[in-house]
């Protein structure tokens, strides 16, 4: 299912206490066949989905929709999303597009309380109200957290309709629950087969730690963070990967990031990023090690022609696809950046599709809580994004003077 190839150098000892990833697929076959229907409803009436969320109540569905659907989809309705940010420019910019468009709108949020997508959700809300009326309820479906919260209460006093994130699923392990699954399903994405991706990766990666590709990827990125490799690069060559990159990121980077400890998780999309950072990354400072990712089958290809004149020299790759001559630049890179001195660890799967990237998003989360355990620190908890929300409050109430001298 996964190929898993790292620096034979890394040898594993430790015995873990490993917590539990409960509650992340348990999505009930009522509650999919709910999800269908809105989603089918979804699909009937708008030509837009506005997903308003930030962190992980989006970057999960939004790297499944990047890496599942067309470079130039047409044919499904088009998911945008809001409240990831606070341009102003944005919104408007966003609710001008969307007046020549039937809209639903689908926010998420465990609490209802974040500044980003709470602001966005007002400015939003507004719009829609003034547009659609009453009809704006029907219009208007919560993601939230089923016991407590500010949305639930606004879904129970609006009437708006209710999906639940269970209360022990934090945001950027979310994307098996209703907070991925609808707006994935919207997109026209098979979310049957990405849950029985993820479903097998559950069942693979519970075995016993020596035969665990899960927790060998842990521990390898644990040994080369003792030897002084204090980043991650994570690394893949098709350019729909880049929000899975970021889904990455915040999953590592949230759970890791605790008590002056873990990786730096970074990201880069190649063969571009070969032509921007490479330099670096071949010769610069060896701070980092570098994890690809590769799959082996992408649903389209082309070949590459021949030509009679061969003026640009590429007569010796005629007949052979894209896809390949992608496959081969893996091939190279992985070679010199290894003669380079950067440790590389490689995954690859069979193909580009929603089992596989299903499988992938378990077997990194669930690497990621073993990787926070040999760290020593909470995977589940996040004290530190919480310093800048009270700063930023602070100083939107007034409560900072600031003297400028």
């Amino acid at each position: 299912m996964l190929n898993f190839d790292y620096p034979k150098r890394i040898q594993q000892s430790h015995i873990l206490d490993i917590p539990k990833l409960e509650h992340l697929i348990e999505c009930s076959s009522e509650q999919l066949l709910e999800i269908e229907h809105v989603a089918e409803e979804i699909q009937a009436s708008a030509d837009v989905l506005l997903v308003i969320g930030v962190g992980g109540s989006f970057l999960g569905a939004r790297a499944v929709i990047d890496a599942c659907t067309p470079y130039f989809n047409t044919n499904n309705v088009e998911v945008l999303y809001a409240g990831n940010n606070m341009s102003g420019a944005y919104l408007t910019q966003l609710l001008t597009y969307l007046e020549s468009k039937e809209v639903y709108v689908n926010v998420v949020s465990k609490s209802g309380s974040t500044m980003e997508p709470a602001l966005a959700f007002r400015i939003v809300k507004k719009y829609m109200e003034e547009r659609y009326g009453d009809r704006s309820k029907q219009r208007i479906i919560i993601t939230t957290d089923g016991n407590t919260g500010l949305l639930k209460e606004m879904a129970a006093r609006e009437g708006y309709r209710q999906f639940v994130i269970p209360t022990e699923v934090g945001g950027r392990y979310s994307v098996f629950t209703s907070a991925g699954l609808l707006p994935i399903a919207v997109a026209g994405i098979d979310i049957h087969s990405f849950l029985c991706g993820a479903r097998q990766a559950e069942t693979d990666f519970a075995v016993d730690e020596l035969n665990n590709l899960a927790y060998q990827y842990a521990f390898t990125r644990f040994e080369l963070y003792k030897e002084g490799f204090v980043m991650e690069l994570l690394a893949s060559f098709e350019p729909r990967l880049n929000k899975l990159h970021e889904w990455w990121k915040q999953l590592f980077g949230e759970s890791e990031g605790k008590e002056h400890k873990g990786l730096y998780p970074s990201t880069v999309n190649y063969s571009t990023d070969l032509h921007a950072i490479g330099q670096f990354i071949q010769e610069g400072s060896r701070i980092m090690f570098e994890t690809l990712i590769h799959f082996e089958e992408v649903e389209a290809d082309v070949e590459i022609p021949f030509t009679l004149d061969d003026r640009d020299g590429l007569n010796y790759l005629a007949g052979r696809s894209m896809n390949a001559i992608n496959a081969t630049s893996k091939d190279g890179v992985a070679l010199a950046h290894e003669e380079g001195g950067v440790p590389v660890i490689k995954i690859v799967l069979p193909k580009l599709d929603a089992y596989h990237v299903g499988y992938l998003m378990y077997f990194f989360m669930k690497a990621c809580v073993i990787s926070a355990t040999l760290l020593g620190v909470n995977p589940f908890d996040q004290p530190g994004v919480e310093a800048y929300k009270k700063k930023m409050v602070k100083l939107l109430k007034g409560d900072f003077v600031q003297v400028n001298k």
